[in-house]
């Protein structure tokens, strides 16, 4: 598929936008102010793979524990701005990498104009995170017509729309990006990357393509409170799939209500699937029925974990049926078919092993390993 041109930026040592591979991040779920507990939730995300992290700032402690954070981890660190325009400036004062800021609610042009400057002299991206849950009111952003240098004058909001009922809430998010958009034009600031998030599926993507056509700055998508680990997942994976498929979005962030790691899963895995990511292994498993002679549900569980640590791009295959497992799932570079007491090892569809059931999984992970030394050989 072939994605949408986008200005990069930089956050940190990770590049978003341009020719670098979509990223994955997550936001932290403890009290920001409590840098214990966050440094270790962040730590824990890193090692599932979240490449940006972002942490809540609801005050100026919150604000000021974030220089102690930044200095603990080794990924980017970006400040979640909302209301108060001078938790953004102390977040800076404390070295974040981003300010992810929030026009439905900062919506005093001088403020945000202050932040602008003291972001531009360090060189700091802005993300302007649109959110279908604190839009402004209509007309609540002034006379601003909601327009930025690059969509040639076209005002979203044609006179008298609104009160003519043909004012979408799409129209509505994309106008409230522009305004946000314009004032950092005007001070020629460009570090911005964008998000408009709901709930709806629909909406979401629709917003994502209106705004696809209108400026060049990368896209971080998501679905918003999307749910969850379930439901969540799945809806994330809809919507956020339905926009990578055509080439927009240059990171994702998966909103579950769970573990934040399990947020970084979902979204490797959707990117994963679209083969927009390569790093990391995949599971392939059958989804067990009454020929099966073992709990395939409790042995692919068991593998999805053992492989989550693994970093190169190897398929996993874990089958139920001797006799058609290894057939269904040759394309996989390793893989188990379980029988009644004992287990076929597998590569590529080949037989290379016959284990006893109490081994297989060790077995099966040994041939893991020496797939992984074989792609990294080759």
């Amino acid at each position: 598929m072939k994605r949408r041109i986008t200005k990069a930026i930089q956050l940190g040592d990770v590049k978003i936008g341009g020719d670098a591979p979509i990223s994955v991040q997550s936001m932290t779920k403890t009290d920001t102010r409590d840098v214990v507990s966050t440094v270790s939730q962040i730590r824990r995300m890193e090692e599932a793979g979240c490449e940006i992290v972002r942490c809540a700032v609801p005050d100026m402690e919150a604000a000021e524990a974030l220089a102690e954070i930044k200095n603990q981890i080794t990924i980017p660190l970006v400040a979640d701005i909302h209301f108060h325009h001078h938790l953004a400036l102390e977040s800076l004062r404390s070295g974040v990498d981003c300010l992810r800021l929030n026009p439905g609610n900062i919506r005093d042009r001088g403020k945000v104009e202050e932040i602008v400057r003291e972001a531009k002299a360090r060189s700091v991206p802005i993300r302007i995170g649109v959110n279908f849950g604190s839009l402004p009111p209509v007309g609540g952003i002034g006379a601003t017509r909601g327009l930025s240098r690059h969509n040639d004058g076209v005002n979203l909001l044609p006179k008298g729309s609104a009160e003519a009922g043909q004012y979408s809430i799409v129209d509505h998010m994309v106008q409230t990006g522009l305004w946000e958009i314009g004032i950092l034009e005007d001070l020629d600031f460009d570090l911005i990357k964008i998000s408009l998030k709901a709930f709806d599926i629909d909406t979401t993507v629709e917003a994502y393509r209106r705004m696809a056509e209108l400026v060049p700055y990368p896209f971080h998508l998501g679905i918003t409170e999307a749910g969850t680990i379930k439901s969540g997942s799945i809806r994330s994976a809809i919507g956020l799939g339905m926009l990578l498929y055509q080439g927009i979005g240059d990171t994702v962030r998966v909103s579950l209500s769970d573990d934040p790691c399990e947020e970084v899963y979902v979204g490797l895995e959707i990117l994963k699937a679209l083969e927009l990511r390569k790093e990391g292994a995949v599971l392939v498993a059958c989804p067990s029925c009454g020929r099966a002679d073992v709990d395939v549900l409790k042995l692919s569980s068991t593998v999805d974990d053992l492989i989550k640590k693994v970093k190169t791009p190897i398929k996993v295959a874990v089958m139920g049926c001797e006799v058609n497992g290894p057939g269904e799932a040759k394309d996989a570079d390793v893989g188990i078919a379980a029988g009644a007491g004992r287990a076929i090892i597998f590569r590529k569809g080949k037989k290379v092993r016959i284990v006893p059931e109490d081994e297989m999984i060790t077995a099966l992970m040994e041939e893991v390993r020496r797939a992984e030394s074989d792609l990294l050989s080759a």
